[in-house]
């Protein structure tokens, strides 16, 4: 296992920002950066055993501080969206950022996106590398204060990106507070098996262990419905390409599936297949839902490497609690109270 660390610039109120590198003797690897614990690129093997980056990103600091739309980071205080931006606990009404905005005029509705307008992805995390004969990765953590972003209570964060020698990539969070707060943390890679900036993922496989959904309305929240996918676009219960059913949607997919869950601890949630690469990648998780969404606003924004990034060019699986259950009581509960441990485990397993 090899890991590497080297500077990767300063934002723009001077703070440092530190590359971490990590790759195993398979020639699967990783890059973060503190700023976000933002995940640069993920470089995986293809079937010839050619490696390439398989996550859309940026090559500079400011293009992450300017125009990312959350490419690798870490998300947070609340992954995915929140109605109106507020929410009731313990009968006291809390008011957060509106960031994400629909329509014009008088007829605009906003909701809270991603932690807000500071969210996790906009940090500078203290990280930590760590190497053994088996794996090697970084830890990350962060403190984020009773009020920031609106949000209730200190919450004390650590994560781990780990890269195994038999090539799995995991995401760990862990977090305690010392008031009850929501809490929904997740990575928001943006996958293209077929190499960042290669064309839409379209025709890439997808095969969901999921047999529920969660609709949503026209501003994307849920409506409080859990539905079968059965006879829907969005049954992926066996394998299909991103495709073949995205144009009965408008936009695209932009939904929150419901895992299959065990009671056991790890749950496969997704199988994905490039049949161009031969790169195929599984994801396990303790979390009950997984947000699948088909790149459907990328624009053909220029990206890495002079590439670009055009709609469906990627797609993100970001697995956490449903959208807007700070809101939906029947939803699985996303409350963190003091003397409780916030646990997540995501992993990726490449082949």
């Amino acid at each position: 296992m090899k890991i590497g660390t080297s500077h990767y610039g300063k934002t723009k109120d001077g703070k440092s920002v530190t590359l971490y590198s990590v790759e195993n003797s398979r020639g699967l690897g990783f890059r973060a950066i503190s700023y976000g614990a933002t995940l640069t690129e993920v470089n995986v093997p293809d079937r010839e055993g050619k490696s390439d980056n398989v996550i859309l990103g940026f090559d500079t600091l400011e293009d992450y501080q300017e125009r990312s739309p959350y490419f690798g980071s870490l998300v947070g205080r609340f992954a995915n969206r929140i109605a109106g931006g507020t929410f009731v606990l313990d009968g006291k009404q809390y008011s957060l950022a509106c960031n994400d905005k629909y329509g014009a005029g008088e007829q605009a509705v906003a909701n809270h996106l991603h932690g807000g307008n500071v969210g996790f992805d906009k940090v500078i995390w203290k990280a930590r590398p760590f190497r053994s004969a088996e794996a090697a990765g970084v830890r990350w953590s962060y403190t984020s204060r009773d009020g920031e972003e609106g949000y209730p209570g200190t919450l004390k964060i650590t994560a781990a990106y780990t890269l195994s020698e038999s090539g799995e990539l995991s995401f760990e969070y862990w977090a305690r507070t010392d008031k009850p707060t929501p809490v929904n943390l997740t990575n928001h890679a943006y996958w293209n098996l077929a190499g960042a900036g290669s064309g839409t993922v379209l025709e890439q496989e997808l095969m969901f262990n999921c047999p529920f959904y969660v609709p949503v309305g026209p501003t994307l929240m849920p409506t409080g419905e859990v539905l079968s996918v059965k006879g829907t676009p969005f049954d992926f219960t066996s394998p299909k390409s991103i495709g073949k059913d995205i144009s009965r949607l408008e936009g695209g997919y932009d939904h929150c599936l419901v895992v299959r869950q065990s009671g056991e601890g790890l749950d496969l949630v997704c199988r994905a297949r490039d049949p161009k690469s031969g790169r195929t990648m599984e994801i396990w998780t303790t979390k009950p839902g997984v947000q699948f969404y088909s790149g459907n606003f990328l624009t053909g924004q220029p990206g890495a490497k002079g590439k670009s990034y055009p709609k469906h060019g990627a797609f993100a699986l970001e697995t956490e609690f449903f959208p807007d259950s700070v809101n939906i009581s029947h939803f699985p509960s996303c409350i963190l109270r003091p003397g409780q441990l916030y646990h997540h485990l995501t992993r990726h397993r490449f082949a």
